[in-house]
């Protein structure tokens, strides 16, 4: 670590996420721990004396963003703030990254993060500041109760790590292996959530599906079974869950779709390439085949669900013929909404030493053809949408006097005028007009009686 000047004890704090939803929740919650010791978030545009880089590494891009906002961390009279790096770049590089950037103070791991107000008091004396360790003890219970949310929808981290190795991917290394949060933890939390105000809970894991406890009665129950107890809770308006296995969509869960109206019709199931041989090569569990069956159930048990998946382009060996199969899947599923990106290879990983590794212009024309199939379907989901009614969760202030941007049951952004409502309010709306990206409502005038 930087121990030639070391900083002062901070009293304002910035924490910035970057990558998935569980760096969402997990900066959400070094804020929450950092404002239990006192500290207060910086106001908007202002310095904080300990900025928190709360990192992803899933892609080479990711790591170099980190980088490089640590450098633009120096401030016009050559002063800076105490850097702590968080998150999985700093499981991954761990002291590396204090040879790499020197003045980065403290390096914590995901599963060490509720250690960080002891880092930075051993930071602010001078003391090495790093911790990777993977504890087996739950970091969650060290961290403070949720209190009043700012929005009605939160995210709930249930599930952490991951055994499926999949060839390209370093969540097992950095997330360490699955684990799922104990019931009652977890009832806890979603309750305190909403009694600060939340409304629409998502609940998060790296295979958020596996996720299997004990309930409050000693039974033993599957993801399903804890969908259905929080759907019992009173104050709770939507459920949702990211990010799925295929091999854990089991059929409680999809009959769960069925018979759980709090549960939103929306699945994020990834499948990550069309091809069989690319899937093996991935150390996936599933085939093309044996994905669209899934997907077959899911809709027989739920018609009107939204789908949304992951794919990489450019795995190595992955051949034309690899890559029309997967455009075959994509223009047969039809998805609402996907993820694509090109394969990065992350050392450490078994894909990263793989022969036939696919030239950078390959890929580049591959995930071009790829997203303009993903954005056709997108924009013919949401045209659907229009003539119909339909209600929103309002989430935010929208960009004009008086509007405000909901979400759809079916994850779609909705922007209406609606100056009676107010952030938190369930509103109907009529759907007049769509965009690639959101739609477009009017507020339903319901006749009086």
């Amino acid at each position: 670590m930087n121990q030639a000047r070391p900083p002062k004890s901070p009293a304002t704090f910035h924490v910035k996420s970057f990558g998935c939803q569980m760096n969402v929740y997990d900066g959400e919650r070094m804020a929450e721990m950092l404002g239990a010791q006192g500290m207060t978030q910086a106001a908007e545009g202002s310095e904080a004396d300990i900025v928190v880089l709360n990192t992803c590494h899933i892609r080479e891009k990711a790591v170099d963003k980190v980088y490089s906002d640590i450098g633009r961390l120096r401030r016009e009279d050559g002063s800076r703030p105490m850097i702590a790096v968080a998150g999985c770049v700093a499981q991954a590089e761990g002291a590396e990254i204090a040879r790499r950037a020197p003045t980065v103070d403290i390096v914590v791991g995901p599963q060490a993060y509720h250690r960080l107000p002891d880092l930075i008091g051993k930071a602010a004396r001078g003391e090495e500041a790093l911790d990777t360790d993977m504890p087996a003890a739950s970091k969650f219970g060290a961290l403070p109760s949720r209190g009043k949310q700012s929005r009605p929808t939160a995210f709930l981290t249930i599930q952490e790590g991951c055994d499926k190795f999949c060839t390209y991917c370093v969540v097992p290394y950095t997330r360490g292996a699955e684990i799922s949060r104990p019931f009652a933890a977890i009832m806890d939390e979603a309750k305190a959530l909403i009694d600060g105000g939340v409304r629409e809970i998502t609940l998060l894991g790296q295979n958020v599906n596996a996720w299997s406890e004990d309930n409050d009665r000693g039974a033993a129950i599957g993801f399903d079974g804890l969908i259905r107890a929080l759907a019992d809770l009173s104050g709770i308006d939507r459920i949702r869950y990211t990010t799925s296995h295929p091999n854990d969509m089991t059929d409680g869960l999809i009959t769960a779709h069925a018979e759980v109206d709090k549960l939103m019709p929306f699945l994020h199931l990834p499948v990550q390439s069309g091809s069989n041989p690319i899937l093996k090569a991935m150390n996936r569990s599933h085939t093309a085949e044996s994905y669209l069956a899934i997907l077959d159930r899911v809709r027989a048990a739920r018609p009107d669900i939204a789908l949304s998946g992951d794919f990489i382009v450019g795995f190595p060996g992955e051949t034309d013929a690899d890559f029309e199969a997967t455009l075959a899947l994509v223009e047969q599923v039809r998805y609402a909404q996907c993820y694509s990106f090109k394969y990065s290879p992350r050392p450490g990983t078994p894909a990263a030493d793989m022969d036939r590794q696919i030239a950078p212009e390959v890929m580049d024309e591959r995930l071009a053809r790829l997203q303009a199939v993903i954005n056709r379907h997108q924009v013919e989901f949401n045209q659907a949408m229009v003539g119909r009614t339909t209600s929103i969760l309002l989430e935010r202030p929208g960009r004009h006097p008086g509007q405000i941007v909901g979400k759809t049951p079916w994850m779609q952004s909705v922007h209406v005028l609606a100056e009676s409502a107010v952030i938190g309010d369930m509103i109907d709306v009529d759907i007049v007009s769509a965009g690639p990206n959101s739609l477009a409502g009017e507020l339903v005038r319901r006749k009086a009686a």
